[in-house]
């Protein structure tokens, strides 16, 4: 396959891997298409390891790397707030509320857990998630690797990120989930708009792909667009790249792959899902993300529980509760079980079975053709 994003990275398919697992972020790209490393959740020790990991794994195939790099933050002049600073922002309802919700669904205590203060599994940094601190060092560790790739999860790049990296002469990409996010993106001298309608898991906005690529695409051009949200097998590739996109980004068809380290018993919800099974929460993050449906979002969404806070308050708050529910969610029947839940989008509905991550790479790439193939018989007039 040829078109600007092939081009750009020097791949054989325009299909880009958003995965935190290592494993599938090696295996895609080893498959030809570029695995990108989502790594807002690792602590600098951790991003170095995955980060020679996958150089080791892939050889001289390129990869990416996805972090989170604020443009605007608390406490700015100073560097952004610490750890510390967050916590003692967080209301004792909302304390109150999760240690009520755990005790209901018999989540047993766990030391390992119980013994971190609030905000300490985040990363094991005394800076704020999301601070300008962290994150340059994330960059600084990302730079003095090879990524063919640097992308900004959540917002605009800030100019020092963007400058950074074109002096290393790697390309910067964002997500756009409106067409005016892409166009303040390009602005800012962006390389790569993701265009990731609702459909999609996580973080997403409200317009759906089928409207979302087209208007990006228009809005940005010459300037190369990824589709996403929604885009799981090969005749959505083709409909994303029908509607202008140079390629696509894809992150929940990787969560059921052999190699993805989503825990099991959400991995098998994900397995018997619907398309219908996910919704919009601010249960995790405080922004809205799409995610399976279970206990958890729906007790968050009762009218006399507490709102979720804000980001990065809300991810600080459940960090641990998360870490309990997950440590025993593997209890058959358990309320952890019920409650245990994770990013994915409305694809879902289609990820019916486990498969190595590289076996999805090369479906997709064979259902693509046929459906190029089926529409070029159509045009037979």
């Amino acid at each position: 396959m040829k078109t600007p994003v092939t081009d750009m990275f020097g791949i054989e398919f325009p299909i880009l891997a958003f995965s935190h697992c290592r494993d599938v972020v090696a295996a895609v790209s080893r498959a030809g298409g570029l695995g990108v490393l989502g790594a807002v959740g690792h602590s600098d020790e951790a991003l170095e390891v995955d980060l020679n990991w996958i150089e080791d794994e892939v050889g001289d195939r390129p990869y990416g790397i996805d972090l989170i790099v604020p443009a605007r933050y608390a406490g700015d002049g100073e560097g952004g707030l610490k750890m510390v600073d967050i916590v003692a922002m967080i209301p004792d309802e909302h304390r109150e509320f999760l240690d009520e919700l755990l005790d209901r669904y018999d989540v047993p205590a766990d030391e390992a857990v119980d013994q971190q203060p609030l905000g300490g599994l985040t990363g094991g940094s005394a800076d704020a998630p999301f601070s300008a601190n962290r994150a340059s060092r994330q960059i600084d560790i990302a730079l003095a690797h090879r990524p063919a790739l640097m992308a900004n999860a959540l917002g605009p790049p800030p100019a020092e990120m963007i400058n950074r990296c074109h002096e290393a002469s790697v390309p910067v990409a964002a997500l756009a989930g409106a067409r005016t996010h892409a166009e303040r993106h390009v602005n800012a001298g962006v390389d790569l708009i993701v265009a990731q309608g609702y459909e999609a898991g996580g973080h997403t906005g409200e317009i759906a792909s089928m409207v979302l690529i087209p208007e990006i695409v228009d809005a940005v051009a010459p300037v190369p667009v990824l589709g996403a949200g929604g885009i799981g097998r090969g005749r959505q590739m083709a409909a994303a790249m029908a509607l202008g996109a140079a390629g696509v980004w894809c992150g929940s068809v990787w969560l059921t792959t052999e190699e993805a380290e989503t825990h099991p018993v959400v991995k098998d919800k994900m397995l018997s899902a619907g398309s219908g099974d996910t919704l919009r929460s601010r249960s995790l993050t405080g922004k809205p993300a799409r995610m399976l449906r279970s206990a958890w979002t729906d007790e968050w969404d009762r009218d006399d529980t507490p709102d979720p806070l804000g980001m990065p308050l809300q991810p600080i708050l459940t960090d641990g509760s998360q870490a309990r529910i997950n440590r025993a969610a593997h209890r058959a029947g358990s309320g952890a079980e019920q409650l245990a839940t994770y990013f994915v989008g409305q694809i879902v509905g289609s990820m019916s079975r486990s498969r190595p991550a590289g076996q999805v790479v090369m479906e997709m790439v064979e259902e693509f053709i046929d459906s190029c193939e089926s529409l070029a018989v159509q045009l037979d007039v």
